[in-house]
């Protein structure tokens, strides 16, 4: 559950930089020049360009409030998002974002190590940053396919407070997990955010209970059940009753039904369909909510996510 109270707001590109090959940060600010939202290290923002909504990780410093800094890769195999963003998007034009939203948030620790492949730097760096701060110890491995195509790697390599390790796999293979989470303090925490292959690499390689990871898209697993079966869901605020059947998903049925409900991902990872959950108990099925939030059951990924009760009442 965000810790981040969320918003909605028209903001002005300010400005537009390349960070690596195929990378570019924009700058986002208000257009009164007032101060942002406050936001928290691994916050993200729904940005609404080109008639999609796509979540990127705020990677600024979260106690400059006088922009939004996001870092975009341009991706080939892109719904549109990305390649609006790097084809049309220009400084001046205005964008509307939603959030910030956090489900990757930095928690106290005494210890921190942070992984982080390609562009799963974004969310990193704002919590190295945070890091310094607050005093607490770090050690940072970015790894990614060349040095040209690393982002921020000037800002990681001017970061003191900590131990920072950039891996080109053309010159030193992939990230060295043994070496990076070798002889660990106790009450140390592991973040880490990037491609699959990584974020499995980290899963079996951490201590129980260590490790915090964002994915920017879902495991290669099948999301339902031979034996899922069809179930009733109140929408509370529209006054609406939703049949879900065994393959339809609460979002789809509420869409069918006239609903209108903010979503993106369809895989449970990026967040904006998280619904309050008023009544019933859900099956969880997302990759972005902890286990302790599955287990409290107050809210869920209706994308996904169905019914492990007689019935559910949403707020919807």
């Amino acid at each position: 559950m965000t810790a981040d109270r969320e918003y909605e707001l028209d903001l002005l590109v300010r400005r537009m930089t390349w960070e690596a090959e195929g990378v570019l940060s924009v700058d986002l600010v208000r257009p009164d020049g007032k101060p942002l939202p406050a936001w928290t290290p691994g916050a993200h923002l729904d940005l609404h360009v080109g008639g999609h909504v796509r979540q990127y990780s705020l990677c600024g410093d979260p106690a400059d409030l006088t922009a939004y800094r996001l870092g975009i890769l341009d991706e080939p195999s892109s719904r549109g998002g990305s390649r609006h963003v790097h084809g049309k998007l220009r400084p001046g034009q205005s964008v509307r974002v939603a959030g910030p939203r956090n489900h990757f948030a930095l928690e106290p620790a005494a210890f921190y190590v942070f992984l982080a492949g390609g562009i799963g730097i974004t969310p990193i760096l704002a919590m190295a940053r945070q890091a310094e701060r607050d005093g607490v110890p770090y050690r940072l491995v970015h790894g990614g396919r060349t040095r040209a195509t690393m982002a921020f790697g000037a800002e990681l390599t001017a970061l003191t407070g900590g131990e920072v390790t950039l891996v080109p796999q053309d010159e030193q293979g992939h990230i060295d997990l043994a070496a990076a989470l070798r002889d660990l303090p106790d009450d140390t925490l592991v973040y880490c955010c990037g491609p699959e292959p990584l974020l499995k690499a980290a899963e079996e390689s951490c201590p129980a209970g260590r490790l915090r990871v964002e994915r920017f898209a879902a495991p290669a697993t099948v999301a339902r059940a031979d034996d899922d079966t069809a179930f009733e869901v109140e929408c509370r605020t529209s006054g609406v009753t939703l049949t879900v059947g065994a393959t339809t998903s609460i979002l789809e049925a509420a869409e069918n039904a006239g609903l209108t409900v903010t979503s993106s991902c369809r895989d449970g990872i990026c967040g904006s369909c998280e619904t309050r959950v008023l009544a019933g108990t859900p099956d969880h099925r997302d990759h972005l909510l902890s286990e302790a939030e599955h287990a409290a059951g107050e809210t869920m990924m209706i994308c996904v996510s169905r019914c492990a009760s007689d019935r559910l009442v949403l707020d919807l």
